[in-house]
């Protein structure tokens, strides 16, 4: 949910709440004060008795109103200063219905006599007062509450539209293209500083592209030089007649850490440069002829390996670099033929939308650090790189990537993006 909708959300939610809580408070406060205002009127009505009382000794005469009823009622109760206020029903004669009604009961001594007086007013009026306010004062916030709403529809859509172009820009920033984030001016101060912040994160990416690059081309280059001129001294060194059995073996010893620092260097320039995004010669790869023509290249390991290879042939293509889908599954077929027994068998089962190569196991499952660089077993030989470089190539292309371990066999799921 976009950042506007969610703070129109939560706006609206609160002034609802505000509005029908301010609703219920301000329905209890009108109300209290009419009611005030009828007990005041019934005071009077009674004060008005008691002064006819006084003047003639005699209760004045009943007499009924369109809104107000009065009782008498002889009783042995003493007078008494306080009244009694109650709600109770006014029976209006006129409309022949009862209605809500408010009455006061009082004591008045006439002569030697002692009388309830009941004054009874109705309250139709006052609650219909009371129901009037309150549907004004909803009506008008309902329309402040439209008003609000229609506000921050239009107008914050209108203040934010600097920040998507900003974020925009931002999804289709390429390091790979070159691409820069253009300045967008604004009277807000809060996006002028994001957008120069942006501009600079993108300069300084860009930079810093450049700069890795450079220092991968220059790396692979310069280490490989003197790599191939101790290879070339080697080389020299064993065509003299001097040398003895042992430090034939020595030499022999040096070809072989050289040939593994060379391998891993090229392994580590090619985690750089898959991490970083520095292969962008993405095509259309037919995967199911490409493991065709990898089982040739590795036949003759695998017939030296005593081992068995099979395949499930079915259309798959995927869109990736070709160099680095050779990678995938160069390491994948070499960790395959390295690690299964004699006799074992390695069996590849394409898919439309990936594939699963299997192959029996020398040993037990293999544990998820070997996906780690420089993680292995052992008594392995290899760098510890091939399994790491694997999954980069998945983590680059957000391939689905999976290790199991059944019926003694390794399995190795990758799924593309369909």
């Amino acid at each position: 949910m976009k950042l506007a909708n969610q703070y129109n959300k939560v706006n609206l939610l609160v002034s609802i709440l505000i509005l029908l809580l301010t609703g219920i408070v301000y329905y209890l406060l009108i109300h209290f004060i009419l009611t005030k205002k009828l007990d005041r009127d019934l005071m009077t009505e009674e004060d008005e008795i008691r002064q006819y009382v006084a003047n003639y000794h005699s209760l004045p005469l009943l007499t009924s109103f369109i809104d107000q009823e009065v009782l008498y009622k002889i009783t042995t109760l003493p007078p008494s200063t306080e009244r009694v206020f109650r709600n109770t029903i006014f029976y209006d004669k006129r409309e022949k219905e009862t209605e809500p009604g408010r009455s006061l009961t009082t004591i008045i001594p006439v002569n030697d006599t002692f009388y309830e007086v009941t004054i009874i007013k109705s309250r139709v009026e006052a609650e219909d007062l009371v129901r009037l306010i309150l549907l004004v004062t909803v009506c008008i916030t309902g329309l402040l509450l439209l008003a609000l709403w229609i506000i921050h529809r239009f107008l914050l859509n209108r203040l934010w539209q600097p920040f998507y172009g900003v974020l925009n820009q931002m999804k289709a920033f390429s390091i790979k293209q070159n691409a820069e984030i253009n300045y967008i001016e604004t009277n807000i101060n809060e996006f002028n500083e994001l957008n120069r912040s942006a501009i600079m994160m993108a300069n300084q990416v860009n930079q810093d592209y450049k700069e890795l690059k450079n220092f991968t081309d220059n790396a692979s280059h310069e280490m490989m030089t003197p790599l191939a001129i101790v290879n070339s001294k080697l080389d020299s060194l064993l065509q003299t007649e001097k040398l003895t059995e042992q430090h034939v073996l020595i030499i022999t010893d040096i070809y072989d850490a050289i040939a593994r620092l060379t391998k891993l260097n090229q392994s580590l320039l090619l985690l750089t440069q898959i991490e970083h995004n520095l292969l962008p010669d993405v095509q259309e790869i037919d995967i199911e002829e490409l493991f065709v023509e990898k089982s040739k290249q590795f036949s003759e390991l695998i017939l030296k390996a005593g081992l068995r290879f099979y395949m499930q042939q079915a259309s798959c293509k995927v869109m990736m670099s070709k160099y680095l889908a050779e990678i995938l599954l160069n390491n994948l077929l070499v960790n395959a033929i390295k690690y299964s027994p004699m006799g074992g068998d390695i069996f590849v089962v394409l898919q439309a939308h990936g594939f699963s190569l299997m192959n029996t196991a020398a040993e037990g499952a293999l544990d998820t650090r070997y996906f780690k660089r420089f993680e292995k077993s052992s008594n392995s030989t290899g760098t510890g790189l091939g399994l790491a470089i694997v999954f980069q190539i998945c983590n680059l292309y957000h391939f689905d990537f999976s290790y199991s371990f059944e019926e003694k066999q390794h399995q190795f799921n990758i799924f593309f993006k369909k």
